[in-house]
Formats: C-alpha cells, sequence, structure tokens
C-alpha cells in the first residue's frame, strides 16, 4: 500500500508534451499548407474545451485522488479514526488515476512519434 509519488513531474511531463504535439503539428500543417486549404474557422466544430485543458483536468484530478489518498493514510496511521476499508480505497483510486493518466502518457507519445515518422 503506497502512495504514488511524483505526480507533479507526471504533470509537468503531459504539459511540455502537449505543448510540444499542438506546436510541431501547427508548423507541419502550415509549412505543407494543408490546414488552410482543409480547413476554415466556420467550418470547425466548437468544443467545450480543448484537449489541453481536458489533461490539465485530469492531471488536476489525479493530483487530488494522490493528496485525498495521502491524508487517509496519514489518518490511518495516526489513528485519527480513518478505517482500513477508506485507506485501501483512496489509495486504489489514486493508483488506478495514475495509470490510466501513464497510460494516456504512452498514447499521446505513440501518437506524437507517429506523427514525426509521416512524411508531409
Amino acid at each position: 500500500m503506497s502512495v504514488i509519488p511524483n505526480i507533479q513531474a507526471a504533470a509537468q511531463a503531459m504539459n511540455s508534451i502537449t505543448s510540444n504535439v499542438a506546436s510541431q503539428t501547427a508548423q507541419a500543417m502550415q509549412s505543407t499548407g494543408t490546414l488552410g486549404s482543409a480547413l476554415d474557422a466556420s467550418s470547425s466544430p466548437a468544443y467545450a474545451m480543448p484537449f489541453s485543458g481536458v489533461l490539465r483536468e485530469a492531471v488536476a484530478k489525479t493530483q487530488e485522488l494522490n493528496s485525498e489518498a495521502a491524508n487517509t493514510v496519514d489518518g490511518l496511521l495516526s489513528g485519527k479514526g480513518v478505517d482500513i476499508h477508506t485507506a485501501m480505497i483512496a489509495t486504489e483510486k489514486s493508483e488506478l488515476a495514475f495509470e490510466m493518466m501513464l497510460s494516456l502518457r504512452n498514447k499521446a507519445v505513440g501518437a506524437y512519434q507517429q506523427l514525426m515518422g509521416m512524411q508531409f
């Protein structure tokens, strides 16, 4: 039963990956001229939140679950009325959220590598 460390480092890595992918994709599409002819501002759908916002929100939720797990484990160890079931559930939620973020990062890196391997 361990609380996942380095959530902040993972969040910073995810932010740098998304900003690199977005800037390099825009540069590649702009240099080939495919962006201007394929899409114009009136035909693009309006989304409530951009992908980077969704990632930031997911990282923030993962950090929140990690701190909640740390607090419940501290409460269990210090005898502040937290039962073992609550601590285990909070720890497992934190671990699952971290594994999901790790999987998402791996998928984003794979997509980035695939995009960089394409020839325009």
